[in-house]
C-alpha cells in the first residue's frame, strides 16, 4: 500500500534519533521529516499539510492544527497531553492518540523511591554528613515507622496503583481520592476510600496521580496545605499544573510542612528564580521518573506503530478519552 501523498512529521524530540519512526513512515511510502521546535509559530510551520504529527513538549496549539492535512492526528510522545489543544483539535477535525503505558513501571519505581527517600529523610542525612556532622536523631527528627505511616493517593490509577503494589511490603496504611475509583478495586488494593478534604487532613505523605484539569489546577495551594499536618510530604510525578509551587515552598520554608519530592513542575525546566529550589527539606528530579534505556525504545516503537495505524487509516492505538463532565 503506498500513501505517497502522505506526510509525518516530528516536531521535537530528546531522544538520540528517530530512525523507528522515519522508518515507520517511508515504508508506507509517506514523507517525513524532524525538527526541533520550541514555539506555536514553529510547529505550525512545520506541521503543514501533514497526515500525521508526533509531538513530545512543543506546543500544539490551534494555528498548527489548522495548517495538517484534513483527517490528520497528532501523536503524543507520552502519557500527558497538556501541549495539546483538544478542543481545537476537535474542531479542526484531528485525531489525538496519546502512549500512556510506555513508561508505567518506571514512574511508579521513581515515585516509590522519592517517598521511601523523603520519609527517611536521606538527602538531610546525607548533606549533614558531607557538612561534617554526625547527628542521626538531631538531623531526622521526627521519623515514624513506616506501620504509623499513612500514604495518601489522589488518584490512583495505573501507576497509582503500582506506586502502592510496590510499597505494600513496608506495612504503610493507604488512602486513596479518586471518584472514578470502583470500591471493589480500593478494597483489593486494601486502600480506604475518603473525601479529598479528608485525604489532605490524614495523609502523613500525599502521592498526586491525578490530571490536570480545570478541578485539579493548583489542588495543592495554600489553603489545602494548611489543613496537612506540618511533618507531612507532598509528592508529584503526576502534571507540574497540581500544585501552587509558590505555595508549596512559603510552607516548607515556614515550617508548615515537613517536605515535598518533585519531578514535574508548571515551568520545566525549573526557572533559576524558582523559590523552590532555596525550599528546605524538598528533592527536585528534572522529569526523570519516565527514564529507563528500555523505556525509550518502547515510547518510540509504539510511535512508530501509531505512525503506521494512522497511514493505515485505522487511528491511533490509544486514543486521548474525551474530556469527563
Amino acid at each position: 500500500m503506498s500513501i505517497s501523498a502522505a506526510r509525518v512529521v516530528v516536531t521535537d524530540y530528546n531522544f538520540p534519533d528517530v530512525e523507528r519512526e522515519r522508518a515507520a513512515a517511508q515504508e508506507l511510502g509517506a514523507d517525513f521529516a524532524f525538527f526541533q521546535c520550541k514555539t506555536a509559530e514553529e510547529v505550525a510551520e512545520a506541521v503543514e499539510g501533514a497526515r500525521v504529527a508526533v509531538v513530545q513538549f512543543a506546543p500544539m496549539g490551534e494555528s498548527a492544527l489548522a495548517r495538517m492535512a484534513p483527517g490528520a492526528a497528532v501523536i503524543r510522545y507520552g502519557i500527558g497531553y497538556d501541549n495539546i489543544d483538544l478542543a481545537a483539535a476537535a474542531r479542526c477535525g484531528i485525531q489525538v492518540g496519546y502512549i500512556p503505558d510506555y513508561c508505567a513501571a518506571e514512574v511508579a519505581d521513581h515515585v516509590a523511591a522519592l517517598i521511601l527517600a523523603a520519609l527517611r529523610k536521606l538527602p538531610q542525612l546525607d548533606a549533614s554528613v558531607r557538612a561534617g556532622a554526625w547527628a542521626a536523631v538531631g538531623t531526622a527528627q521526627p521519623i515514624k515507622p513506616f506501620s504509623e505511616v499513612a500514604i495518601g493517593f489522589l488518584g490512583l490509577g495505573r501507576i497509582g496503583s503500582g506506586v502502592l503494589e510496590r510499597l505494600k511490603a513496608f506495612g504503610f496504611r493507604f488512602l486513596v481520592s479518586d471518584p472514578y475509583l470502583d470500591p471493589a478495586r480500593a478494597q483489593e488494593l486494601g486502600a480506604k476510600q475518603v473525601s479529598v478534604e479528608a485525604l489532605f487532613a490524614q495523609s502523613d505523605v500525599l502521592t498526586l496521580h491525578a490530571p490536570a484539569t480545570p478541578q485539579t489546577d493548583h489542588i495543592v495551594n495554600a489553603r489545602t496545605l494548611s489543613t496537612m499536618s506540618k511533618h507531612a510530604v507532598i509528592v508529584n510525578a503526576a502534571r507540574g499544573k497540581l500544585v501552587d509551587e509558590t505555595a508549596l515552598a512559603d510552607a516548607l520554608s515556614s515550617g508548615g510542612l515537613g517536605g515535598a519530592a518533585l519531578d514535574v513542575f508548571e515551568t520545566e525546566p525549573l526557572p533559576a528564580d524558582s523559590p523552590l529550589r532555596h525550599a528546605p527539606n524538598v528533592i527536585l528530579t528534572p522529569h526523570a521518573a519516565w527514564y529507563s534505556d528500555a523505556a525509550i525504545v518502547r515510547l518510540q516503537e509504539l510511535a512508530a506503530q501509531d505512525i503506521a495505524r494512522v497511514l493505515r487509516g485505522e487511528g491511533p492505538r490509544c486514543p486521548v478519552p474525551s474530556p469527563r463532565a
